[in-house]
């Protein structure tokens, strides 16, 4: 299956009407087929579905207050580990991952349990493994604090070393210059690595990248789509959460592009008429795990003020789908509610780091 490439396809310039709001989004299904739930998602609500409530959620399974509070009116229950789970109950789990500090084996689920794997966040903590093994220095850039940056740390501390920023780069000790490979958080943009990574490839020559590209490719695609269509706009609204990373990147991104001004909201209800006065060009994003109903609620709320024409700025197809966890597949198929096109597995695109 072909995957998403990092580097935007050319758009022709928009031209210059009245009063207009421009959506940028990757992938805008026609409207009668948006989707409400985004794949992250998706394992917690089928399981509700299949299993019944009350189904247990260990953490966020997407940084987005509207899914979360969707999940939980359905009958999810969130907690912060398994531990919380009483005796029995069925878990879906974010990633399966172990926290600095905690022995191999310290995962501990219930009995019966349905694992919630997300493929394109599942590759830093093997690669990490694999590369202790060899006892290499791993440096592992991505934000302190950041579950996947927790749990990957988790995986193998006495090898890898966190870098958030290029200034920390100086910071970092390797034991061995020709063995020292670095790994990335992957929900970061090729262009918030890039700098890091040069940084330690000027300290370390013979730094050795990652077998496969971790850059997150809905990450990349949207900071893409709002560099292209950010000078052309007054105002740029980004709908996603707080604690969502890659939204509120795409705010400092459409503000470095030339936006005019950028806000971001959790939903529609959310937005100040104050901010597009005297505007006749808004930018509309999203982050990657927000739920399309939620773009389409800002668009009817700028159409009722103004900006009635909506043009779509495509910069990239996202073709890309994940799988359901296997034990979930196989209960819906027993119970003979197995979707009718099985998702298809991520194929690794190219390392654009280089």
């Amino acid at each position: 299956m072909k995957t998403s490439t990092c580097e935007p396809a050319p758009i022709p310039p928009c031209p210059p009407p009245a009063a207009r709001a421009t959506v940028v989004s990757s992938w805008p299904p026609p409207a009668d087929t948006a989707p409400e739930w985004t794949a992250p998602s998706t394992s917690s609500k089928k399981a509700l579905e299949l299993y019944g409530a009350p189904v247990y959620v260990r953490k966020e399974i997407v940084h987005n207050k509207f899914v979360v509070e969707s999940l939980t009116k359905r009958g999810a229950i969130f907690v912060q580990e398994t531990d919380e789970v009483p005796e029995g109950a069925r878990v879906v789990f974010f990633c399966a991952r172990r926290l600095p500090g905690r022995p191999r084996g310290s995962r501990h689920p219930p009995p019966r349990h349905d694992r919630r794997d997300v493929p394109a966040r599942d590759q830093g903590a093997p690669e990490a493994v694999r590369f202790a093994k060899e006892d290499y220095d791993i440096i592992l850039v991505g934000h302190q604090g950041h579950e996947e940056v927790e749990g990957t740390f988790g995986e193998a501390p006495d090898h890898i070393q966190v870098v958030g920023t290029p200034d920390e780069v100086d910071n970092v000790v390797v034991r061995d210059p020709s063995r020292v490979v670095w790994i990335s958080q992957t929900t970061l943009s090729v262009d918030e690595t890039r700098e890091t990574v040069d940084r330690l490839r000027q300290r370390f020559p013979q730094l050795i990248d990652p077998p496969s590209d971790d850059i997150c490719y809905a990450t990349q695609n949207r900071q893409g789509a709002v560099k292209h269509i950010a000078p052309q706009v007054d105002v740029m609204v980004v709908v996603g959460s707080a604690n969502s990373s890659n939204s509120v990147r795409l705010v400092e991104v459409a503000l470095e592009a030339g936006a005019g001004a950028a806000y971001r909201v959790d939903k529609a209800d959310e937005l100040d008429e104050a901010w597009f006065e005297g505007a006749r060009t808004v930018g509309l994003t999203s982050g990657a795990s927000v739920p399309e109903i939620l773009v389409r609620d800002v668009i009817e709320w700028l159409q009722e003020r103004g900006f009635p024409t909506v043009e779509v700025a495509r910069t990239e197809t996202e073709s890309t789908t994940f799988a359901l966890p296997r034990d979930l597949r196989a209960d819906l198929k027993s119970a003979g509610m197995a979707p009718a096109r099985p998702h298809a597995p991520r194929v690794a695109g190219p390392n654009h780091t280089k």
